[in-house]
């Protein structure tokens, strides 16, 4: 018995199941790229700067689609993922880390569109009144800073000489004494560059302002304050009356605001109660009217002083008559007593003249008596001389150095009479007592005229 057996051989297919992810390999990597890189349109979008450009079958490239700014952002996190088409997909993802390299696209940036400074007049040499900043945005050589003075109107002007800035701090420096007077502002240009290749920079305004300082004291216009030129001369009415203006003193200030504020005030005076003098004006009025006990001629000096810190001053003399007529000839035979501090009081003054005025009028009196008493003696009595005897007795007294009594005597009344008439123009002829002595002085003139 045969036993035959049967071998069966079957063929089946092997079916892929997605258990492996994609391998992403990097052939190459550059960074950090410049800001300034040129950028690929199209792709696929990687973030917002960033895609994937196909070079070749499963090979891709890493592109910018969009302006890199290092300012901005300098580093840039880019992810890129690998998916397969199997069910579930796998995938697999590779960061890059890319770096932006700076580029010198910013200019230096002032922290202030302009710059206003002070400085005080007649300041030291070399003086700092302040400092400019400028700011650069980029990193490195492109972001270091240096300043310096430009002309403010093109390179053909030269820069200002009297001002200069310190080139890596910025420090503004005036390098000489300045006077408000001269110079009361001045404006200059700085620039502010950097180290970059090509070098980029911006400028900005500085204003320098001059502070006024009390240097200058007041200048007296009138009354001239001159060593070299007289006291001024003004005159004053008789009959003026208090309030009344006198004179005005102008005087002149060439510093500014408070410093030029000007005051006035009565330093000295020959009488202190007579005049007054406007604080702020410099007007000199009379405070009372004149009286006949006053000096004739008032001598008066104002002090003129400004407002500042400390305060200065300058001063004008002036002399003023209460009495005109003592500002002409009379004026000047009183001076020297005025000077020599002898002047005589009015009261004691009068009182010698009219002792004088009585004792000579006695001797007038008993003169013309003798004479009558004469006259009769000699109309009684045979004539002692005639013409040529009385010729003969002037000549004798000529001779003898002498003039005959009778015109003694009458020039002695005339010269008494111009006395008394100068007094009365001096008191004002208010004097009753002076008044009817020169009458009956003048009368004794003209009766012993007519006798002689």
């Amino acid at each position: 018995m045969v036993v035959v057996s049967r071998h069966y051989v079957k063929f089946g297919e092997v079916m892929d199941v997605n258990d492996n992810a994609p391998e992403i390999v990097v052939s190459s990597f550059s960074s950090p790229i410049p800001e300034n890189v040129e950028t690929w349109n199209s792709g696929r979008t990687v973030g917002s700067s960033f895609a994937l450009r196909p070079a070749f079958k499963n090979y891709y490239e890493l592109v910018t689609v969009s302006t890199l700014d290092r300012e901005e952002r300098a580093q840039h996190m880019v992810v890129v993922t690998a998916a397969d088409a199997g069910s579930p997909p796998l995938t697999s993802t590779h960061t890059f880390s890319v770096d932006i390299s700076d580029v010198n696209d910013n200019a230096p940036v002032f922290n202030q569109t302009s710059y206003t400074m002070y400085v005080h007049e007649n300041n030291a040499p070399a003086l700092l009144v302040g400092a400019v900043k400028a700011t650069d945005a980029d990193a490195g050589p492109n972001a270091k800073v240096s300043y310096s003075v430009v002309p403010a109107r093109g390179p053909e002007e030269e820069p200002c000489s009297c001002v200069s800035v310190n080139s890596e701090s910025g420090g503004v420096f005036v390098l000489r004494p300045l006077d408000y007077e001269q110079l009361r502002q001045l404006e200059v240009v700085v620039s502010a560059a950097d180290a970059g290749s090509p070098p980029l920079s911006s400028s900005v305004s500085v204003r320098l302002l001059v502070v006024d300082e009390n240097d200058n004291a007041p200048l007296v216009l009138h009354p001239s304050a001159q060593d070299s030129s007289p006291p001024s001369s003004e005159l004053v009415p008789a009959g003026a009356e208090a309030g009344d203006l006198v004179s005005k003193v102008v005087a002149v200030d060439a510093d500014s605001g408070q410093n030029s504020w000007l005051s006035y005030q009565l330093l000295r005076a020959t009488e202190p109660g007579l005049f007054a003098v406007g604080a702020q004006s410099g007007e000199v009025r009379l405070r009372r009217p004149p009286t006949e006990r006053d000096a004739a001629k008032q001598k008066l000096v104002v002090l003129v002083r400004d407002n500042g810190r400390p305060p200065l001053s300058a001063h004008g003399s002036a002399q003023r008559a209460p009495r005109p007529r003592l500002l002409g000839r009379s004026a000047a035979a009183a001076e020297p007593c005025c000077r020599r501090g002898r002047r005589l009081p009015h009261h004691l003054s009068d009182h010698r003249l009219g002792l004088c005025v009585a004792l000579f009028l006695l001797s007038a009196a008993a003169f013309v008596a003798c004479k009558v008493c004469k006259r009769k003696e000699l109309s009684s009595g045979p004539v002692l001389y005639g013409a040529s005897s009385v010729q003969s007795y002037v000549a004798d007294g000529a001779a003898a150095g002498t003039l005959p009594h009778a015109l003694l005597l009458r020039g002695f009344l005339k010269a008494l009479l111009k006395c008394m008439e100068n007094k009365e123009e001096v008191t004002g002829g208010n004097r009753h007592g002076f008044t009817k002595g020169k009458s009956c002085l003048a009368s004794l003139v003209a009766s012993y005229s007519i006798s002689g």
